[in-house]
């Protein structure tokens, strides 16, 4: 089965030969080796190069292991550069070869070397990124499935489809289990076997048990606010034992630069300022946060509040929680000022919209109450309600866009229109 991934793919080809180094990151297993190595490569045939001027190097399988040692790798990428024609290398998991950013510095030095490489630790990147590659380097993010890629694969039933999103989420390689066991199975051993091994490994943890409690309960508050002294007080009643604050903020952060959850800030709309605590704390995809919690929690409403936020990154916007302040009348006929709550602001460039999470919006109360932050904020950008029901989208006397889950998944791309 192949997957269009044409949002990645064009984002490759547009960078094509541009003497930059392309990072593609992004969790493991969510399809970035895919990408490069079967979706761009078959661009690169298509448009007429050779397959021997196309170098892959695998560095987390045993056969290229040997790759990892940087002189290695480096004889080896020159060994095979025989002409002035175009070449094209890509590299799978850089980050477990020693010193890459001076591999991969010397390879900017070949004219006719055109660099591709993939990571699954945002850290280890990104600050390299920045320090060393000094403007050279540009980072593709790579997320599992968006529900358009996936239902694109899947087809069918619009409800069914959604159903299996919300339960097994978009790691591609889900779509190739055909039972519900099979699914969950692999999305327990991806988490278990891959993810938490790598984050203990790495960072050379030795209490397991407070890690993976953490995130349960992370899993467990999805789109809760939340802070680190707060969870570790949650820990602690859970658990019986202590755990500090220092400790809880580094294995969050140990999840963060693994790519499986991500944190939105607070943004005060009026006042133009973040507010730095609480946050909250998403995970990448709905069948790890699953997996995580052995499928036993499926608040739908939470779930479709955390495919929004994926969804509205994937689409390249920059995503923060709002927070508006009003006013409001109290019995005696006085105002008091009350803090609400916006579920998402999302900025792209000078564009801006804001979008809140519901299921529904079926009476009048219902809509005053998600539409109440919403008109409370003093500005013309576009107001959104997403709604779980399958409705045509229609505007509120407030000028507040109504529109189905449906539509705003399949056509993400226009709601700043």
């Amino acid at each position: 089965m192949q997957i269009k991934r044409d949002r990645y793919l064009n984002k490759l080809i547009a960078q094509q030969n541009n003497g930059m180094i392309k990072i593609i990151s992004g969790i493991r297993r969510c399809g970035k080796s895919y990408l490069l190595e079967v979706l761009f490569t078959s661009h690169l045939l298509a448009n007429g190069v050779n397959s021997d001027h196309i170098i892959n190097i695998r560095l987390d399988e045993l056969d290229d292991a040997k790759y990892r040692d940087p002189f290695v790798c480096n004889d080896f990428v020159k060994s095979k550069i025989q002409d002035k024609e175009q070449y094209y290398l890509m590299i799978d998991e850089v980050q477990l070869m020693d010193r890459f950013v001076e591999v991969l510095n010397g390879f900017l030095r070949i004219p006719n070397l055109d660099v591709y490489v993939t990571g699954s630790n945002s850290k280890f990147l990104s600050s390299d990124i920045v320090t060393e590659f000094r403007g050279r380097g540009s980072e593709i993010r790579v997320y599992p499935l968006s529900f358009a890629e996936f239902y694109s694969a899947v087809g069918g039933d619009w409800n069914l489809a959604w159903n299996q999103y919300y339960m097994y989420g978009g790691m591609p390689q889900v779509l190739n289990f055909k039972s519900d066991i099979e699914k969950r199975q692999y999305l327990k051993n991806l988490v278990k076997e891959t993810y938490l091994k790598d984050i203990i490994e790495r960072n050379k943890i030795k209490n397991v048990s407070e890690l993976e409690e953490l995130l349960n309960i992370l899993a467990s508050n999805i789109g809760g606010l939340t802070n680190t002294k707060k969870l570790a007080d949650t820990f602690n009643s859970i658990k019986h034992l202590g755990i500090s604050i220092p400790t809880v903020k580094q294995y969050i952060d140990y999840f963060m630069d693994a790519f499986i959850i991500s944190k939105a800030m607070r943004y005060d709309i009026k006042g133009r300022k973040y507010i730095n605590t609480p946050v909250k704390y998403y995970f990448a995809d709905m069948g790890l946060r699953n997996a995580q919690l052995d499928f036993r929690q499926q608040e739908e409403n939470h779930i479709m509040e955390n495919v929004l936020y994926n969804e509205l990154n994937i689409c390249g916007y920059q995503v923060d929680v709002g927070n508006v302040t009003v006013s409001q009348k109290v019995k005696d006929n006085t105002y008091t000022k009350a803090n609400l709550e916006v579920d998402f602001v999302a900025n792209m460039g000078d564009k801006r919209c804001y979008v809140q999470s519901a299921l529904n919006v079926n009476t009048a109360e219902k809509l005053v109450q998600e539409e109440r932050s919403l008109i409370g904020i003093n500005d013309s950008f576009r107001k959104i309600i997403v709604v779980r029901d399958d409705i045509i989208s229609y505007q509120t006397n407030n000028g507040t866009t109504i529109m189905s889950l449906k539509d705003f998944l399949l056509n993400s791309d226009s709601i700043l229109v």
